[in-house]
């Protein structure tokens, strides 16, 4: 499974109203829920678990790049979101800069491995300059899914 895969078009918001990680957070998980890849009850445990796992570290890594991301036993297989915004959202960033590339990434509770290896191909991807720089002049939501698809390795 690819991140093509994983963060379906339908998820994919190319310009977040947002202005900080938890307004982007909770847009991104509304996203999730508009498409059916959530269920109402699930909103609020899910963000309980994003909100945890971020008061703990921020998953802003820099190069305006923010990977929130939680486990919950809510969950019966992962689903991620995509969130982009050009005049950045206020994320606490490792680097104090806003962030404009935002990935959710929703795993249930005790798939170590997949998280892991989710968590590591999107940052992987993202930290490569072209990349970011495709992303950000995609026009809409289909560009995007088509730079994310063409770009990603997931296993």
């Amino acid at each position: 499974m690819t991140l093509g895969d994983i963060i379906k078009p339908e998820n994919i918001i190319p310009e977040l109203e947002a202005g900080d990680r938890w307004e982007a957070i909770d847009e991104l998980v509304n996203r999730l829920v508009v498409s059916g890849d959530l269920d109402e009850a699930q909103r609020g445990p899910v963000l309980a678990a994003v909100r945890k796992r971020e008061n703990s570290m921020s998953t802003g890594i820099g190069f305006g790049i923010g990977i929130p991301h939680a486990s919950s036993d809510v969950l019966r297989r992962l689903v991620a979101a995509f969130g982009r915004s050009k005049k950045g959202v206020e994320f606490e960033a490792l680097d104090a800069q806003p962030v404009s590339l935002v990935v959710l990434f929703l795993v249930p509770q005790g798939e170590f491995q997949p998280h892991l290896h989710t968590l590591a191909t999107i940052a992987k991807m993202l930290h490569r300059r072209e990349v970011r720089q495709e992303l950000e002049d995609a026009p809409d939501a289909a560009a995007i899914h088509a730079v994310i698809s063409k770009h990603s390795h997931a296993g």
